[in-house]
């Protein structure tokens, strides 16, 4: 071989080199960002987690929060009920009530309850096996997010609490269904007026993301598996309560057979703001979630239509949140209670 040969050969395989590594260099640099090895993607759903609120650090990794004593379950209130009073001739037992109660407990679209007043403990509760009862009292709920109490709902609620009624010996007393029905809609109206649920995206400047990467990132920051493929949630200090924030991403990508390979350009982190305590200082820790998120992972926030956050806008829409804040605390209705959580459900 000459030695035009030798080095044409030579230049050759240089340049099949060259074409080789910038081919390896353009597909590494498209392909979704991956999760660093030997470290938790997704921790076990049931570890609680806090965060204390502090925008001025990029990066975080969230306390743990002492496992708080589970909420008791709210009983009917006048507020967002409709009650009606079953007086009895003699004691009932909780096994007959249990037997008497209907098969589904919903009128409509609102949730239908009854609750028996324990001979014993003299408090309203629902009928117990082994209990006693010389009183029951039938409820419906006279909104939520499906809306108001309507006249046909109230007849269904009057059918079945008459029902319950005649199997255990009571006497209903009905409110007048006018005047219920007036009363949900004005309490539908204040609630439609003040349901505030925020989100904000966080996008991919580039490269995009595997599922694992945003997993593991979400993780650092207290976030655990949610209930559908591609859901996670930053669980409340208090066992049993709703999450903070929610997180979610493609459901495909996390389901996809090689997730390495899914690509994800879009975070989606949520607050439903009536749900979650004031206490926990939701809104800030959104706010620092999605500011940390964004700096590890090369990603901007935006609002649902793709416009930036300012510094000046979330400032905004904090001053907002704290007086709606206000307005349901006066109303009695403190967000993350008992009463606003059934309220905006």
């Amino acid at each position: 071989m000459s030695t035009l040969q030798i080095g044409l050969a030579i230049a050759g395989g240089l340049v099949l080199a060259a074409v080789v590594a910038h081919g390896a260099w353009s597909a590494r640099k498209v392909a979704p960002r991956q999760a660093q090895p030997g470290e938790a993607e997704d921790p076990a759903p049931h570890e609680p987690a806090g965060i204390e609120p502090s925008l001025d650090d990029a990066e975080f990794v969230a306390p743990a929060v002492p496992p708080a004593p589970p909420e008791k379950r709210p009983g009917l209130d006048a507020l967002i009920d409709v009650i009606a009073p079953i007086a009895l001739e003699a004691e009932v037992r909780a096994e007959v009530a249990l037997a008497a109660l209907p098969t589904t407990r919903r009128v409509g679209s609102k949730p239908f309850a009854v609750e028996g007043l324990n001979v014993r403990s003299r408090h309203w509760e629902v009928p117990s096996a082994g209990q006693s009862y010389e009183a029951f009292q039938a409820g419906v709920q006279l909104a939520n997010r499906s809306g108001a109490l309507n006249e046909i709902e109230f007849s269904e609620f009057v059918a079945k609490a008459q029902a319950f009624s005649d199997a255990v010996g009571g006497t209903p007393d009905f409110p007048d269904m006018l005047e219920e029905v007036a009363r949900a809609r004005e309490l539908d109206q204040f609630a439609s007026g003040h349901d505030a649920q925020l989100g904000f995206t966080l996008r991919a400047r580039s490269a995009a993301w595997s599922p694992g990467y945003v997993q593991q990132h979400a993780a650092r920051l207290g976030f655990v598996s949610g209930s559908l493929p591609g859901r996670m949630v930053l669980p409340a200090a208090g066992a049993g309560l709703p999450p903070v924030l929610s997180l979610g991403f493609d459901t495909q990508a996390a389901l996809a057979d090689d997730p390495a390979q899914a690509a994800v350009r879009e975070v989606s982190l949520a607050l439903d703001v009536s749900q979650v305590d004031r206490a926990e200082q939701p809104f800030v820790r959104l706010r620092e979630v999605a500011q940390s998120m964004a700096q590890a992972m090369d990603g901007i926030v935006t609002d649902d239509n793709g416009q930036v956050l300012a510094r000046e806008t979330m400032d905004n829409i904090g001053g907002e949140l704290e007086g709606l804040y206000d307005t349901l605390q006066a109303r009695d209705l403190a967000a993350g209670s008992a009463l606003a959580r059934r309220l905006f459900s």
